[in-house]
């Protein structure tokens, strides 16, 4: 059983996770340094190539905002063997859905970057490095879902190695070879350590969970396991897919404002994902928890968990959005020396103080309503805002009233807090309650029979 009291669980749970995603983002953050060197084009077109290889990774959240929720839900009513058996079905429809998107990226970037209206100057650049991360975009479909399941067994510090291993890999090979190879070789670097993770997350299968996979473990779709992680997984995988169309859409209107704003949106989102990343670290933490309870019916323990972790999750937002703006002036200088994309920088980040407090909602909340089962309310009541309020907020403010960048982010922020508040709404007035009570029963059913 897992019911270790909520507070150490957390925390225990949270900082290898923060690590781990802290790394990722370091990683991105030197690697748009390193392409800005070269110049502000290529930096620009390593931020906008980026944001497409993360729109097709979403195709992964079919899976991916599943699998954590069956295997601790499983794990937390004593059923073992079913979490073994959504871990190996899971490997097989990695394999498919990185095989597609691997294909997507290498014949679909020229018409993804049309999409988004990359400047001619930018995107025959962002094209080139969007195929050559095909490759890596295989591999991340393995090593998300392979590391979902190690951390849904309670074995966070074993995958935040591995994600270390990958990241020091990835910065060595970047340092390089990008002054030689240019943007394919940070291409090449992310291929070589999700290469070495993959190989690490199969021998941690064997040695820390016990789990073997054989051959047709890696291409064989199994209906009934599958089953449980999609009617989690397309819901969470449509809310983010949502998102992810929004967002994009909002990076076409930054795209209209011309090469010198998708450079300044490119170096400023670096810094917008590491003050998420805290937001982040604990929401994963908290569907891990809210699984292991649901699955075990401590349902009130539940509650007062994610209470807390929202408490915690906006205290941190503040304080870290608000050191990042004060060092605005500085951490921009590492990436360019043009004073107006300094300046327009500095004012996002401060404007970013707003945006980040109202994502925690969404980030927390939502993550604890999918582990309780309830997984298409958040899908089925952000959508209106991410379509009205994020995508064609950034136009009416961004491109038709003219503000700019500066209007881009007013609706980052007023879409993020419609969200959750809607969500915080709907986990307070206990609307989450009989899922959760339905996915207990069925658990329990399951140990009987």
């Amino acid at each position: 059983m897992t019911t270790l009291s909520a507070r150490p669980r957390l925390f225990a749970l949270t900082w290898p996770m923060l690590l781990e995603l802290l790394l990722g983002i370091g990683i991105g953050v030197i690697g748009t340094a390193l392409a800005a060197r070269l110049s502000d084009n290529s930096g620009a077109a390593f931020g906008l190539a980026n944001q497409v290889f993360a729109a097709v990774f979403v195709l992964f959240r079919v899976i991916g905002a599943g699998v954590s929720v069956a295997v601790t839900q499983a794990l937390g009513a004593g059923r073992r063997d079913q979490a073994d058996a959504v871990a190996r079905a899971v490997v097989g429809a990695s394999t498919w859905l990185g095989a597609g998107g691997a294909v997507v990226a290498l014949l679909a970037a020229g018409p993804l970057l049309t999409l988004v209206n990359a400047p001619p100057e930018v995107a025959p650049l962002a094209k080139v490095l969007l195929q050559a991360l095909a490759p890596a975009l295989m591999l991340d479909a393995w090593n998300a879902n392979m590391s979902s399941v190690m951390r849904s067994h309670l074995r966070s510090r074993e995958a935040l190695a591995v994600v270390i291993v990958i990241q020091v890999i990835t910065l060595m090979v970047a340092l390089l070879a990008m002054p030689r190879l240019g943007l394919v070789g940070y291409a090449l670097a992310c291929t070589c350590g999700r290469g070495m993770g993959l190989m690490l997350h199969i021998l941690l299968w064997r040695s820390r969970l016990d789990l073997r996979l054989r051959a047709a473990d890696w291409w064989r779709l199994v209906r009934a396991p599958l089953k449980t992680v999609l009617h989690i997984g397309i819901p969470g995988a449509a809310e983010n897919i949502s998102w992810r169309l929004a967002f994009m859409t909002s990076l076409a209107a930054i795209a209209q404002l011309g090469a010198h704003a998708l450079a300044t949106h490119a170096y400023t989102m670096q810094f917008l994902h590491v003050i998420l990343m805290f937001s982040l670290a604990i929401s994963f933490a908290v569907e891990i928890m809210v699984g292991h309870m649901i699955g075990a019916g401590k349902l009130h323990a539940a509650n007062r968990l994610v209470r807390r972790s929202l408490a915690l999750g906006i205290a941190l937002a503040l304080i870290v959005s608000s050191a990042f703006a004060l060092a605005g002036p500085w951490l921009l200088t590492r990436f360019t020396s043009d004073p107006g994309i300094v300046a327009l920088g500095c004012t996002l980040l401060w404007w970013t103080m707003l945006v980040e407090p109202g994502r925690s909602f969404n980030l927390v909340v939502i993550n604890a309503l999918r582990a309780a089962g309830d997984a298409r309310y958040p899908v089925m009541v952000g959508s209106a805002s991410m379509a009205i309020v994020l995508a064609g907020g950034s136009w009416f403010l961004g491109v038709y009233l003219g503000w700019g960048l500066v209007g881009v982010w007013i609706a980052y922020a007023a879409d993020e807090w419609i969200r959750g508040l809607l969500m915080w709404r709907r986990w307070a007035t206990l609307g989450w309650l009989p899922y959760a009570r339905a996915a207990h029963r069925r658990l329990r059913h399951a140990k009987a029979g």
